[in-house]
């Protein structure tokens, strides 16, 4: 972008970030898999887990539903019951399996809900000092309250679903991100390019969607997947205390919280809805680090 600012003067703005490019962050995350294994593992997890999710009912699962004459069958190939069943006779495999649609599909729409809610308000108090006070101080607020006493308050006035699950983890993960957006955009607001951009005559708008959103592009990808494992982490929560999915829908935290009970007697009831649960934390925040570490410069020369 070139300005005339007299018969022979020129002054030359160049943004330190152009459009955002897909094919590089593609290539990007690529190289950086390769050069970090534990970013690799950890996206493998994901997706392993995502096809699970996809594909559950075409991988030899059952329906979620009571069956007195077989409760507390052994794990076994033989008999169908891969991962035994419960106290009241439901299949512990299929009942894990579609639980990993139940958390998958809360951790990605509470990320997408508070990234874009989050991102929008920190991007309004980070660039208008006007709006910074009001904003913040909400935000303040909300994360004065720890995040699991707030999800079961605002399940208990909405109700148990999938749905309110995902409207309350999303309010509780949103003010994280705020914050996260608004230091990004206050240490980019300061740049020279966005000063020189403003001297020369440039709107609000075009600063912000030239300059300021593709500089903190990164930022949320990242803290984007470390509130997707905190969503899986809090479902089961609310799930295991009762206050969160229905008891008819499969969820990790629903299946231990019923055989907690029963442990001495069926111990795999738990083991393998808990092995799925860490699995899928540990690959979410693995894929997350290795993102940071990719995403950063300053990291990514020291690799």
């Amino acid at each position: 972008m070139t300005t005339q600012a007299g018969p022979s003067i020129t002054v030359s703005v160049k943004p330190a970030v152009g459009k955002w490019n897909v094919k590089r962050l593609w290539a990007n995350t690529w190289r950086g898999a390769k050069r970090n294994p534990n970013m690799a593992y950890g996206i493998g997890i994901v997706v392993f887990m995502a096809l699970l999710a996809i594909f559950a009912d075409l991988l030899w699962t059952e329906t979620w539903r009571p069956n007195p004459l077989s409760r507390f069958t052994s794990p076994t190939f033989s008999g169908g019951h891969w991962f035994g069943t419960d106290n009241i006779g439901r299949d512990v495999y299929s009942g894990t399996i579609y639980g990993a649609r139940v958390s998958l599909l809360v951790a990605a729409s509470v990320s997408a809900i508070a990234i874009g809610s989050g991102g929008v308000l920190g991007i309004v108090a980070g660039y208008f000092r006007r709006s910074d006070m009001f904003i913040m101080r909400f935000v303040d607020g909300l994360m004065s309250i720890p995040s699991i006493l707030l999800a079961m308050a605002l399940m208990a006035l909405l109700g148990g679903s999938v749905q309110n699950v995902i409207i309350a983890l999303s309010v509780t993960e949103a003010p994280i991100a705020v914050r996260i957006v608004r230091s990004a955009v206050l240490s980019v607001r300061e740049m020279t390019y966005v000063d020189a951009a403003r001297a020369i005559g440039a709107r609000s708008p075009r600063i912000l969607f030239r300059h300021i959103m593709p500089n903190i592009v990164a930022p949320l990808i990242v803290q984007g997947t470390f509130i997707a494992s905190a969503a899986v982490l809090l479902e089961a929560y609310l799930s295991f205390l009762g206050a969160g999915t229905p008891p008819e829908v499969p969820s990790w935290g629903i299946i231990m919280a019923e055989s907690q009970k029963y442990i001495t007697r069926a111990v795999w009831v738990i083991l393998f809805p808990g092995i799925f649960l860490t699995l899928t934390v540990l690959g979410i925040s693995l894929a997350g680090d290795g993102l940071r570490d990719n995403l950063d410069p300053r990291l990514r020369r020291r690799m």
